[in-house]
C-alpha cells in the first residue's frame, strides 16, 4: 500500500539522517532488516562450491600427482580454514549491517576504503569473466549436440574465442545481468535453487560413472605421476593452500551477505553446513567422477563439461549441462556481481548505484578476455597465486583492525561521517597506517609470484599476504587505543549472537 511504502521510506530516510551523501546511498546504508537465516547462508556457499570453476580447481589437484584420498583430505582441510576465516570476517558486517566496502572505512578511512574496494572490484572482473566463460562452454556443447550445423562457427576465432564461443558468452552475460538487475531479493531466491540443483546433476553423473565402471573401476589411489613421501606431503600442503586461495574472493567480501544475517549464530550454522559438510559430499562426488573417467575413458578428465559430453543420451547431457550453467550463474552473481556492485558504488555513492557498479564489473570482465586465464591447470594455479597476493593483505588488515586494534567495536555513524570530527577520518579521510601496511605486503606477494624459482612458495601467497598485512598493520597501529575518545559520538554496533 502507498501509505505503508511512504512510511517505510520516511523511516529509512530518518534513520540515515546526518550521513554524508558522499559516503551513503540506499545500498550502502546499514540494513534495517536482517532476515537471512542459516539456510540462506548455506545456499550462498552451495552456489560458491557447486560450480564448474570449483570442480575444475578440485580436479586439477590430480595433476599434482596426488591420489584420490589425498585430494579429498586437502579439499576438507582447506575448506575448514575457509570456514574459520568466514566466521571472523562475517562479524563486523553483521554487527553494523553494512557491506565489505563500508566496513573497510574503519581501517582505511572513509575515503581510503576506496582502495580495497577498487582492488576487490578489479579482481571480480577476472572471476566474473572466467565463470561466464565456463558456463558459455557448457552452453556451446548443448548447441553443438542438437545443432551440429553450427560447427563451422567454432573454426573462426577472435581474441582467442571462436565465433560461436562469443555468441554463447554473450548469452550467458545477458542472462546473469537480468537476474542481478532484479536486486538482492531475486538473487536470494535464485541461489536458494541454484546450489541444490547442481547436486542432483553431480549425483546423477557419479551414479552413471559407477553404473558404467562398477565400484572396482573407482580407484582411490589414482595419481597422474609418482611422488616420494616427502613430495606427496608438500603437494598436499600446496593443494590445501590453493583451496583457500580459490575461495579467498568470496571469503573477503562475505560481509556483503553476512550483513543480512539474523544473528552470528545463524551465520555460523550456515557456514558449518555450507562449507565442511557440504564440501565433504561435493569432494567425494568429484573424486568418484574424476577417478571413474580414468577407467571409463582411459584418461583422467578434469573438466565436468567434457565428462557430461560423453553421456550417450542427448537429453540427459543437455539437462546436465544446463543445470551446471545455472549453478555457475549462481556463483557468478553472488561472488562477482554483488560485491563489485557495492565496491564501485562505494567510490561515488550518488553517481554509481548498486546496479551500475555491477555492470561496470560485467563490462570489464569482457575486456580481460578471461578465457585466456583459465586454459590449463598450471595457469589456473598461477591465476590463484596472483589474486591471492592482493586479497590476502586486505583480509589481514581488516581482521587486525577490527579484532586487535578496535577491540571488536564499530561506531556505525562514523562510517558515514566525512568531517574531521569523524572517528574514521584519520588524515583527510585516509588512514596512512593501513595503506603503508598494504603496499609492501602486496609487493612482496607479487614478487614471489613472478619469480620462477619461488613458484612453489607462490602457492601460499594468500597466507603470506594475510600474515604480512595483519602483522604490519598491527605494529603500525600499536599506539591506538580501543577506548572511546572524547569528542566522538554515535552508536556502537553490538553482535547479535
Amino acid at each position: 500500500m502507498p501509505g505503508i511504502e511512504n512510511n517505510a521510506a520516511a523511516m529509512k530516510e530518518s534513520a540515515n539522517a546526518g550521513y554524508s551523501p558522499r559516503l551513503c546511498n540506499d545500498d550502502l546504508a546499514p540494513t534495517r532488516h536482517q532476515t537471512w537465516s542459516w539456510y540462506n547462508i548455506f545456499s550462498f556457499w552451495m552456489s560458491d562450491v557447486h560450480s564448474m570453476g570449483g570442480y575444475v580447481v578440485a580436479a586439477s589437484f590430480f595433476t599434482l600427482g596426488l591420489a584420490s584420498w589425498q585430494v579429498l583430505i586437502c579439499l576438507l582441510a582447506g575448506i575448514c580454514i575457509v570456514q574459520f576465516c568466514a566466521n571472523l570476517v562475517a562479524k563486523p558486517s553483521q554487527m553494523a549491517g553494512v557491506p565489505y566496502a563500508v566496513i573497510c572505512r574503519q581501517a582505511f578511512g572513509v575515503f581510503g576504503a576506496n582502495i580495497p574496494a577498487v582492488i576487490r572490484g578489479l579482481i571480480a572482473f577476472a572471476w566474473y569473466g572466467i565463470q561466464t566463460y565456463l558456463a558459455a562452454n557448457a552452453l556451446m556443447l548443448v548447441l553443438l549436440k542438437f545443432w551440429p550445423t553450427l560447427a563451422p562457427m567454432t573454426s573462426v576465432s577472435f581474441l582467442g574465442l571462436s565465433q560461436l564461443g562469443w555468441v554463447c558468452f554473450g548469452i550467458m552475460w545477458v542472462l546473469q545481468a537480468m537476474v542481478f538487475w532484479h536486486g538482492m531479493n531475486a538473487i536470494k531466491r535464485f541461489i536458494d535453487i541454484a546450489g541444490p540443483a547442481v547436486y542432483i546433476v553431480m549425483m546423477a553423473l557419479a551414479g552413471w560413472i559407477l553404473y558404467q565402471t562398477g565400484f572396482d573401476g573407482i580407484s582411490f589411489t589414482l595419481a597422474s605421476k609418482q611422488l616420494s613421501s616427502g613430495e606427496q606431503v608438500w603437494q598436499m600442503i600446496t593443494a590445501t593452500a590453493l583451496v583457500v586461495s580459490y575461495f579467498s574472493g568470496p571469503l573477503l567480501n562475505f560481509g556483503d551477505f553476512s550483513r543480512y544475517g539474523k544473528s552470528m549464530n545463524e551465520i555460523r550454522r550456515g557456514n558449518r553446513w555450507g562449507l565442511p559438510f557440504n564440501f565433504l559430499l561435493f569432494s567425494i562426488v568429484t573424486v568418484v567422477i574424476v577417478s571413474g573417467t580414468q577407467s571409463l575413458f582411459g584418461k583422467m578428465i578434469t573438466d565436468p563439461i567434457e565428462t557430461v559430453s560423453h553421456i550417450g543420451n542427448s537429453l540427459a547431457m543437455a539437462i546436465g549441462l544446463l543445470t551446471m550453467i545455472t549453478a555457475t550463474i549462481g556463483i557468478n552473481i553472488v561472488a562477482n556481481f554483488v560485491s563489485p556492485a557495492f565496491d564501485f558504488s562505494n567510490c561515488s555513492p550518488q553517481k554509481i548505484s548498486f546496479r551500475a557498479g555491477g555492470m561496470i564489473a560485467a563490462v570489464g570482465s569482457v575486456l580481460l578476455t578471461p578465457w585466456n586465464l583459465f586454459q590449463s591447470p598450471e595457469l589456473i594455479h598461477y591465476t590463484l597465486d596472483v589474486l591471492g597476493s592482493f586479497i590476502g593483505p586486505l583480509f589481514g588488515i581488516l581482521l587486525a583492525d577490527f579484532y586487535l586494534v578496535k577491540g571488536g567495536k564499530i561506531h556505525v555513524d562514523d562510517l558515514f561521517n566525512d568531517t574531521p570530527k569523524g572517528r574514521y577520518w584519520y588524515s583527510h579521510g585516509f588512514n596512512p597506517k593501513a595503506i603503508i601496511a598494504l603496499v609492501p605486503s602486496v609487493a612482496v606477494c607479487l614478487t614471489i609470484s613472478f619469480i620462477p624459482s619461488l613458484h612453489e612458495v607462490a602457492n601460499f601467497s594468500w597466507f603470506i599476504g594475510v600474515f604480512l598485512g595483519l602483522s604490519c598493520y598491527r605494529w603500525l597501529a600499536r599506539s591506538e587505543k580501543v577506548s572511546v575518545a572524547a569528542g566522538f559520538a554515535g552508536r556502537v554496533a553490538t553482535s547479535k549472537e
